[in-house]
């Protein structure tokens, strides 16, 4: 019978320390483990210690000074305009009526053509009227028998006065029957010339040059002179050559041309006026017009340009977009648009001193001229201006400035939708 021994640890430990038995390998793995102990936690405050000396390195060094590019403002001489929106009108618009009733036997012209004064329109059937004249003349024929026979008794009369041989009672009644046959007689006259007209009137020709409208009545039917709802339409014409444009403007620009013709500047003011398809102001025209009174409701005044349209391209209704020149040419400081920056209600700019310091210019700006912003106030002609890179710059910063020079741009196409409102002002580059 097997019988479990008591275990002795001694002995155990005795087995254990003598060299060549299985368990003296176990030695080794022992102080590799006392050396991970110690060696562990120092290699981990090492590599602490050095990062944080990297990282107060890295705040410890100055950031590099940013590059920006300047440029000094472009000084040029610019126009500056007035933008406003109307609407064109003939010159001259005239409803054609017949001025004798009649029938209408003859259209003489093609709708919507030109046609020039003068050219037959309408004829009219002649033949009462020609009857009426014929007549006319008839008894103008014989008021004018009556008048000769009068003035050969009264010549008769005057010759048996010196004999006493008539009375001086008859010799007035032949003197006044001569003066009644004379009034007679021109009555007579004044019917014929009369008749003469109506004849003429039978054939209706053009009062003016200009865009005929569509027949409002065609040939065979009875029309009837006389204006308003009593007399009959024929047609319309319209006069476009000069054609009018009309605009609402301020009271401010009624105050300043009032101002420029005080201090002896009466020119006519100058407009430029561009469609609603086109890109650029090709139709030129002038001022000749303005209202004798401000309109109490809206505070404008009704102002009028003409403008020259030889090839009767322009059609009175049409919308158009007009510039109105302030007057004369004035010299501006530019700068790209994008160097302008906003700071609540007010316009910047960032200037970079002769240290290359930065600061900030408050100024006022005007209209875009060919890519460019006018700047009215706050900049001067030498001043250094930050066009590129201005987020890298800060008032009070150091900066690197590397220099350029602006340049004007092609001016972008203007909207054409018709309903898309114009700008306040804007300027161009003078020539």
């Amino acid at each position: 019978m097997n019988m479990l021994s008591p275990f002795d640890r001694a002995k155990a430990r005795e087995v254990e320390l003598v060299p060549g038995t299985a368990a003296a390998p176990g030695k080794a793995p022992n102080r590799w483990r006392r050396g991970l102990a110690v060696g562990l936690p120092l290699a981990l405050v090492v590599a602490g210690g050095y990062a944080l000396a990297s990282r107060d390195n890295a705040a410890v060094a100055a950031p590099p000074i940013p590059v920006v590019t300047v440029a000094a403002p472009l000084v040029r001489d610019i126009t500056q305009w007035d933008d406003y929106v109307g609407r064109f009108e003939a010159s001259r618009a005239v409803e054609v009526r017949p001025r004798v009733s009649g029938e209408l036997v003859g259209v003489h012209f093609t709708d919507g053509q030109i046609v020039r004064k003068g050219q037959l329109l309408f004829t009219l059937d002649a033949r009462p009227f020609n009857a009426a004249l014929a007549e006319a003349r008839a008894d103008a024929a014989s008021a004018r028998s009556d008048l000769e026979l009068a003035r050969v008794n009264l010549a008769r009369a005057n010759r048996l006065i010196a004999d006493e041989a008539i009375s001086q009672s008859d010799l007035d009644q032949l003197n006044a029957r001569v003066r009644a046959a004379s009034a007679a007689l021109a009555a007579a006259d004044a019917r014929v010339r009369s008749r003469s007209l109506d004849v003429e009137f039978t054939q209706v020709r053009a009062p003016i040059s200009g865009r005929i409208s569509d027949r409002r009545v065609d040939a065979g039917n009875l029309v009837a002179a006389g204006e308003g709802p009593g007399g009959s339409l024929l047609t319309t014409i319209n006069a476009l050559d000069p054609i009018y444009f009309n605009f609402d403007s301020s009271e401010a620009l009624f105050l300043k041309g009032q101002r420029e013709r005080q201090a002896g500047g009466g020119a006519a003011q100058q407009v430029e006026i561009r469609l609603q398809d086109e890109s650029d102001y090709r139709w030129k025209g002038r001022v000749d017009f303005s209202d004798n009174a401000i309109n109490g409701n809206s505070g404008t005044l009704r102002v009028r340009a003409v403008i020259d349209n030889p090839d009767n391209f322009l059609t009175p209704g049409m919308f158009g977009n007009m510039r109105l020149a302030q007057g004369g040419t004035v010299s501006a400081l530019l700068v790209p648009d994008a160097a302008v920056r906003t700071d609540q209600a007010r316009k910047q700019l960032f200037v970079v001193g002769k240290d290359g310091t930065v600061a900030a210019r408050p100024v006022e700006t005007g209209p875009l001229v060919a890519g460019l912003r006018v700047i009215r106030s706050g900049l001067k002609a030498d001043d250094r201006v930050i066009v590129q890179g201005i987020q890298f710059a800060q008032p009070g910063g150091k900066v690197t400035a590397k220099p350029t020079m602006i340049r004007p741009k092609a001016a972008p196409a203007a909207p054409t939708g018709a309903g898309q409102a114009p700008a306040a002002s804007q300027a161009t580059l003078a020539p």
